[in-house]
């Protein structure tokens, strides 16, 4: 008996040592691993506007991701939402963190970009192993890459000394934050010169206009001084008060008081007129006149043109009629040289060390802002010569904001930069292949 006793007590004691050790392993035993099911980035196609949809999970990384794409996470079963943060899910450039807003319902997660991501620049999407399952289970391989469509934002060189730019992609912001937006007329933003949606500002020859306030330290705070910038005019039907084809005022800060550019009615050049100081305060206006079969000092030109490339008529409206060109007017201070490029190659310049001796002009100093109000207010007026708010020219039949028949600008502008410092030619050759189609 006392043998059956002590069997029963040792296969008891075994039994409850069986329950405790599987009930320690119940406990211990973790949950499967999370798994990213589908990961999508859903946004608008910069070459057609529409919505498209872009797998992300897929083998390889993907590209053309729409920069303002909202990213869809769907994961094999319900997540805690508790643990679906911006902590935990992450969009970086390698250098940078996006900042993004994270939302959980069952087992989907959406992550929102509060800016547009940068075109042409690569991502990578991670969800870290502090997001959970509701279960506890955790992620593995919570990694994707992938690239954005577009064009990577060009440096332009010197872009230290860069104070204004206004690429135009759906608004007249100053990317540098330097200057107010522009206040807008009968704007229309359409496709660039790359095929991209609403990524240049459209003018329509008539009423349209984009006035940016409080613009004169573009001048006044430089001496060298550079302007770049794209266009393409659209001279189909835009005619004088005679009906007449009539020329076009491109921008203007001041007019000649400032800075202005025009392109003349025959399409056979183009100038611009420029503001200057001299060493001893006296201010003065420049023009950089360019016509076709241009000449200079050595072939019956003005003295102080020390270079002009002689295009024929044809020539000349090849590059201004109906076609993307680049434009950059530079001013280089310690030289007194003006210099214009078109698409990359100098076009015209000028010495003011060439003009005739005990000529004010031998001593300019740099550029300079002159007008005043109420002829002129300074504010830069893109699609026309000066804002709507200066009287200069208002009974001129080519210069009244106010007649659709005036030489308001018919086209296209983009990337339109201001630079306090003059460009070599190096400098624009490396501007211009960097911003061309």
């Amino acid at each position: 008996m006392r043998m059956l006793s002590k069997m029963k007590y040792w296969i008891g004691a075994l039994m409850l040592s069986a329950l405790i050790f599987t009930a320690c392993n119940d406990d211990d035993e973790e949950a499967p691993a999370l798994t990213i099911e589908a990961l999508t980035a859903v946004g608008t196609d910069i070459t057609t506007g529409d919505e498209i949809t872009v797998d992300l999970n897929s083998a390889t990384s993907a590209s053309d991701v729409p920069p303002d794409a909202v990213f869809e996470i769907t994961f094999d079963r319900e997540i805690d939402a508790a643990t679906a943060t911006a902590s935990n899910i992450s969009v970086s450039d390698g250098d940078n963190d996006v900042a993004v807003t994270v939302a959980a319902s069952g087992s989907v997660v959406t992550v929102t970009p509060e800016e547009e991501l940068v075109q042409g620049t690569d991502y990578t999407v991670t969800v870290a192993a502090a997001l959970a399952a509701a279960d506890g289970g955790t992620v593995t391989n919570g990694s994707r890459t992938f690239k954005t469509a577009g064009r990577l934002p060009v440096v332009a060189p010197q872009s230290d000394s860069q104070v204004a730019y206004w690429k135009f992609d759906g608004d007249a912001a100053d990317e540098m934050g330097n200057y107010a937006d522009g206040e807008e007329i009968a704007i229309e933003y359409q496709e660039d010169r790359f095929g991209t949606v609403n990524s240049t500002a459209y003018f329509d020859g008539d009423a349209s206009i984009i006035e940016v306030p409080s613009a004169a330290s573009l001048l006044d705070d430089a001496e060298s001084f550079t302007i770049s910038f794209w266009m393409k005019t659209q001279p189909e039907g835009h005619v004088n008060e005679n009906g007449d084809q009539t020329g076009m005022f491109v921008f203007g800060l001041g007019a000649f008081f400032g800075i202005q550019y025009e392109i003349f009615g025959s399409y056979e050049g183009s100038k611009y007129a420029v503001s200057y100081i001299n060493e001893e305060g006296v201010e003065t206006a420049e023009d950089m006149f360019f016509p076709s079969e241009a000449t200079d000092n050595t072939n019956g030109g003005w003295q102080g043109w020390d270079f002009a490339r002689s295009l024929s008529p044809t020539q000349m409206q090849d590059i201004l009629v109906d076609s993307w060109y680049h434009n950059v007017f530079t001013y280089n201070a310690e030289e007194k040289k003006g210099y214009l490029y078109f698409n990359g190659q100098l076009m015209k310049s000028f010495d003011f060390n060439l003009w005739p001796d005990g000529d004010a002009k031998r001593t300019i100093s740099g550029v300079t802002y002159r007008g005043a109000e109420p002829e002129v207010f300074d504010d830069i007026a893109f699609g026309f010569i000066h804002s709507r708010a200066g009287s200069l020219f208002d009974d001129a039949a080519f210069g009244n904001y106010d007649s659709p028949t005036s030489q308001h600008f018919k086209g296209w502008l983009d990337d339109f930069r201001i630079i306090h410092a003059s460009y070599s030619e190096g400098d624009v050759t490396e501007l211009y292949e960097a911003e061309r189609p």
